[in-house]
């Protein structure tokens, strides 16, 4: 079956990918690098290419491309975007002071469940709670985080209330030491981009993100969380709501859908893709 013949992604899964994602998506970098192994894999990356704090544009390409062929692109878009960055994370390992090693299926289970979790979040700001079997559709589709990597199918929980028993339980796994609490407060008060961009838009972003993340990754970080942030963050989610309502759906799946045309326009001409 060829892109073009495969079945398009059900609508809850196509809303769930919108441009107004990237609000979280700074917290969802938290949250994938809470555990360990995968900060210090991050932070102590010798690959410049693939830095955020190196190269913030291409790698933003890179991680929004990844995301759109893993939701929304055909099985041999996939298969393409795995050969990609398998290439990429061949040279991302290490062993001291901590072990890591990006084809580590485990922990490429917690990152795609940290993807799914962001994902299911900005689909509840957006369009309300889901209902059940949108739910189950969207879960099921998220698998996809993890299978267009290394991760097996039935590594992913079996349904959505095994997937919170596995989440809740990894809460527990989550750690930051001095340099990845470092590394993660940096890009969460953009420090490593030029000035003026930390002084204008530092301490926003730092809220956003603060807001979108549960306490305990709150607390790894070593930032305060009132009642007064929480209720400002939820004037602004319930504004971004209706800012998605009111857009023409190319709009709201922008940039998403240029990525993965983007990505298309690669694979045909045979050029890199990561």
């Amino acid at each position: 079956m060829t892109a073009t013949q495969e079945q398009a992604p059900p609508e809850v899964v196509t809303d769930s990918i919108s441009g107004l994602a990237l609000a979280a998506a700074a917290a969802n970098v938290v949250m994938q690098l809470a555990r360990l192994p995968v900060g210090h894999g991050v932070a102590n990356s010798t690959v410049d290419s693939g830095r955020i704090d190196k190269h913030p544009i291409k790698r933003a390409r890179t991680t929004l491309s990844y995301i759109a062929v893993a939701m929304l692109g055909s099985d041999d878009e996939r298969a393409a975007m795995r050969r990609e960055v398998d290439r990429s994370h061949r040279h991302v390992n290490a062993r001291e002071p901590v072990k890591y090693n990006a084809f580590d299926r485990d922990l490429q289970l917690w990152v795609a469940a940290c993807l799914y979790m962001g994902t299911e979040d900005i689909y509840r700001i957006l369009y309300g709670e889901p209902g059940e079997e949108q739910r189950e559709t969207l879960y099921r589709y998220g698998a996809r985080f993890g299978t267009t990597l290394q991760m097996t199918e039935d590594m992913w929980p079996a349904d959505r209330a095994a997937f919170q028993k596995y989440w809740d339980a990894s809460l527990a796994e989550i750690e930051m030491d001095d340099l990845t609490r470092g590394y993660l407060r940096d890009l969460t008060e953009l420090k490593f981009l030029p000035a003026p961009f930390p002084q204008l838009f530092g301490a926003f972003n730092r809220f956003q993100t603060v807001g979108f993340l549960p306490q305990p990754f709150r607390d790894e970080l070593g930032y305060r969380w009132t009642a007064r942030d929480q209720a400002r963050f939820d004037r602004l989610m319930r504004a971004l709501g209706r800012v998605n309502r009111a857009l023409p759906r190319p709009l709201r799946e922008f940039p998403f859908n240029v990525y993965l045309w983007d990505v298309r326009r690669r694979i045909r001409g045979g050029l890199a893709i990561v």
